[in-house]
């Protein structure tokens, strides 16, 4: 682009940013409608925010050392540097949270970078730095970019970032995003194009079955039990052969790591069935034969480490990743078990999920999780709701949907 061209798209943002941002001024049709979603979301910070907030050091690197995207970044990554040197870019690599795991910065923008977190452990969702490339990828899961004051936060009004969601190839879950970042008079038309090859290069070079999310069997000591869709268990790799109750009282002995009584074990898995405690306490010595012994008594609990995919969906919707919730979500947990307790947490775990959708409708989330729950039409209203107006590629799906369950 002609810098005449560029300034006076340059001049255009600004002049909506002050809009928006400064009077409070309408401006739907002057701006993309993604920008404006993500300016709406960035209005719990301030615009004169000056740099990103930083995650916990040792918590990044210790995930980026476990990440299947650092031995992918290590075997492509002289094309990244030297992309990056060409370009006079600074690349970035995030995680599912768009928290940067790495950073390589040419000549210029490397110190630029620094003056604004934008480094490893640096957050850069939109509600902790406002609007950017970045977190439009990660959260739309589409090649995106951000000009000048598209940016809602007034420090980077100079850059120009195109990002690109990387997936894994196999299962199709999302890892994070690659980020190509520069000063605004630097934008090229070619910048999201090669945002997307940076991704596909990734992908290409991610290690063979070392992707996290994938519902493979466990390899690591200690109980692993999926719960949600199909039940099963495995202890230090090992496949499990339980019947349902067995599984059962498993189920709830993994979920309550602090043990639970006779009486209160009795409660959960019969309720107010004519079930004595004898018949209890035989179930409970078959299942502590199965598991070698690993089970304590009064109060009853595990001895092992324990994982359930339950946690893991509880745990990402508390921290906001509605995207992997679903991901990590096979369907109800434990269909058509009768004990009380596994039966309200079914129905928690449901709704906690749904009602997380309704609020943050991410459209590839949404599709998702229409496969599993194809008659709930509200979850996908909303998120055709805020995809009006918008060429996202699942809409026609998202539609179709909403056809069949009609």
């Amino acid at each position: 682009m002609a810098r005449a061209e560029l300034q006076a798209r340059r001049v255009d943002a600004v002049r909506a940013w002050t809009s928006f941002v400064e009077n409070g001024d309408d401006v739907e049709h002057r701006v993309r409608p993604e920008i404006l979603r993500s300016w709406t979301r960035s209005s719990v910070i301030r615009p004169d925010v000056t740099h990103a907030p930083l995650a916990d050091e040792a918590d990044t690197a210790d995930y980026w050392r476990h990440s299947p995207l650092q031995v992918a970044v290590e075997r492509v990554e002289e094309d990244l540097r030297r992309t990056a040197e060409d370009g006079d870019l600074v690349i970035a690599i995030t995680d599912p949270d768009t928290r940067i795991l790495w950073t390589y910065g040419g000549r210029v923008m490397r110190r630029r970078a620094e003056t604004v977190n934008f480094v490893p452990g640096g957050r850069w969702d939109d509600q902790s730095v406002g609007t950017n490339a970045l977190d439009l990828a990660n959260r739309d899961d589409v090649p995106s970019m951000v000009f000048s004051a598209e940016h809602y936060a007034e420090v980077v009004h100079n850059w120009v970032c195109w990002a690109a969601p990387v997936h894994d190839p196999v299962t199709g879950a999302r890892l994070g995003v690659v980020d190509l970042s520069t000063t605004w008079d630097r934008t090229h038309p070619i910048g999201l194009a090669t945002a997307r090859v940076m991704a596909r290069l990734i992908e290409t070079a991610l290690p063979a079955g070392a992707v996290a999310g994938r519902r493979d069997e466990p390899s690591a000591p200690g109980l692993v039990m999926t719960l949600l869709g199909t039940a099963e268990s495995w202890l230090d790799g090992q496949r499990l052969l339980l019947n349902r109750r067995q599984t059962e009282i498993l189920a709830l002995l993994a979920l309550h790591p602090e043990g639970l009584s006779l009486e209160q074990l009795h409660a959960a898995v019969y309720g107010d069935q004519a079930v004595t405690f004898s018949t209890l306490k035989a179930e409970v010595s078959h299942l502590r034969h199965a598991i070698g012994g690993q089970l304590a008594s009064r109060p009853y609990r595990l001895l092992m480490p324990v994982a359930t995919d339950v946690e893991q969906v509880l745990s990402l919707l508390r921290r906001g990743r509605v995207g992997a919730a679903v991901d990590a979500y096979g369907g109800d947990l434990m269909p058509g078990t009768n004990s009380p307790a596994l039966t309200e947490l079914a129905e928690y775990v449901a709704v906690a999920l749904r009602e997380a959708l309704l609020g943050q409708p991410e459209p590839d989330a949404v599709l998702r999780y229409s496969e599993l729950a194809p008659y709930d039409t509200e979850v996908v209203e909303a998120a055709l709701r805020v995809l009006a107006g918008h060429q996202h590629p699942v809409v026609p799906l998202l539609k179709a949907r909403l056809a069949a369950a009609r």
